[in-house]
């Protein structure tokens, strides 16, 4: 409904432009990363009928307002597809139907559901990083804080994440990769699954090396010549790397920690 309503904005203000980024965030970002899957999530978890036939029609009827929206950039194929998404009457066409109605969103829920996508997206990189293939189950501990974590959305940070387990922790779990969704953090145990060894003797050189890094930004914003001489977008560039390596330091520094 946000897109929706986004959408139809731009297009009443002739903003072709946006309303298309809008559609194609909402088709690739948001409909085919997350709401299949969330969709699948439940309808495995169903176990009624007549519950399990309401998640599909849910699915169809979003699908039908996407191609809906879509229509004005893609008349062909979104005119095929709808035709084939229900049975149409006679002359019935998606060029003559009604765009989704403007309607009021829960916008708290959509700002809960982005701290659970960001939740998700932090264990899919630490697999990344760690070479943890998603087939294999991992433990998540979550350390709750004041905003970041909402026990309502377990059961997706379970399916999604592909976790045996998650638990919550009232402090930080050593030895474990960790995360932060605003001020909640989350530890994934890595035993079994990484060399602890190896990893710190890793993080430890990466450390130094961006330790080495930011000494020499420092000096260069440190001589007076530069800094006076260089254009400003140079300068901020420079900056831009200082604050870059600082934050990278941190990050670093609180990672050999927790495996220590």
């Amino acid at each position: 409904q946000h897109a929706s309503n986004n959408c139809q904005a731009h297009i009443k203000n002739y903003r072709f432009d946006l309303a298309a980024t809008e559609i194609y965030e909402l088709v690739w970002s948001n409909f085919c990363d997350w709401y299949i899957e969330l969709s699948k999530v439940a309808i495995q978890k169903s176990k009624d009928a007549d519950e399990t036939s309401n998640l599909i029609s849910n699915l169809i009827v979003n699908f039908d307002s996407i191609l809906r929206l879509l229509h004005p950039f893609m008349p062909f194929i979104t005119e095929e597809i709808w035709q084939l998404l229900s049975e149409r009457k006679e002359g019935e066409s998606i060029m003559i139907s009604q765009l989704p109605k403007l309607e009021k969103y829960d916008t708290e829920l959509l700002a809960t559901f982005e701290d659970v996508k960001e939740a998700i997206s932090g264990i899919r990189k630490i697999r990344k990083e760690k070479n943890i293939a998603f087939k294999d189950a991992i433990e998540l501990a979550a350390q709750k804080g004041d905003k970041g974590f909402d026990t309502n959305f377990n059961s997706i940070l379970i399916k999604l994440g592909n976790l045996s387990a998650l638990n919550l922790v009232e402090e930080e779990v050593k030895g474990a990769a960790s995360f932060r969704v605003k001020s909640s953090n989350f530890y994934i145990p890595l035993d079994g699954f990484i060399d602890v060894e190896e990893e710190l003797k890793k993080l430890e050189e990466e450390l130094k090396y961006t330790k080495g890094f930011l000494i020499s930004v420092m000096k260069k914003l440190g001589n007076e010549r530069f800094v006076n001489n260089a254009p400003d977008a140079v300068v901020a560039k420079e900056k831009a790397k200082q604050a870059d390596a600082e934050a990278k330091i941190k990050v670093l520094e609180e990672r050999i920690a927790t495996m220590k």
